[in-house]
């Protein structure tokens, strides 16, 4: 299995409104290092997984959408726990979109919270839109 990793950041504000989460309950700002992960099994005919300024501008571009926003203002997250899992399969969904004319694989995004913490969400290129 072949594999490309490409990796940007995020800053954003939100609350998570429920009890479970304590004081996170209250608007907070988070930062996440967003690790985009590329896999497959063969390389294009240009041997890549993928061009990787194509991955990275892609990236890029998803967390334009969110970076310096208060999650909690947004419409698309209106009353949606905007959790590191959520955000995880949420960043997965917008660049599966924007690959899957030309990447055919496995796609694995990671938001690293902090230095112990991380959240990953793995699925095909493509799969569930």
């Amino acid at each position: 299995m072949f594999e490309l990793t490409v990796t940007d950041h995020v800053m954003i504000a939100h609350s998570l409104k429920n009890p479970f989460f304590g004081p996170a309950q209250w608007v907070h700002g988070a930062t996440y290092v967003v690790h985009a992960g590329f896999s497959c099994e063969t390389l294009t005919r240009e041997q890549v997984v993928l061009d990787i300024g194509a991955a990275i501008t892609i990236l890029k571009d998803v967390l334009a959408r969110i970076n310096y926003q208060n999650l909690d203002n947004l419409p698309e997250f209106a009353g949606k726990l905007t959790t590191t899992e959520f955000l995880a399969k949420y960043i997965h969904e917008q660049v599966s979109q924007r690959v899957a004319p030309f990447f055919s694989g496995l796609l694995k995004i990671t938001l690293e919270e902090s230095p112990v913490a991380r959240a990953s969400y793995s699925a095909p290129a493509g799969s569930g839109l």
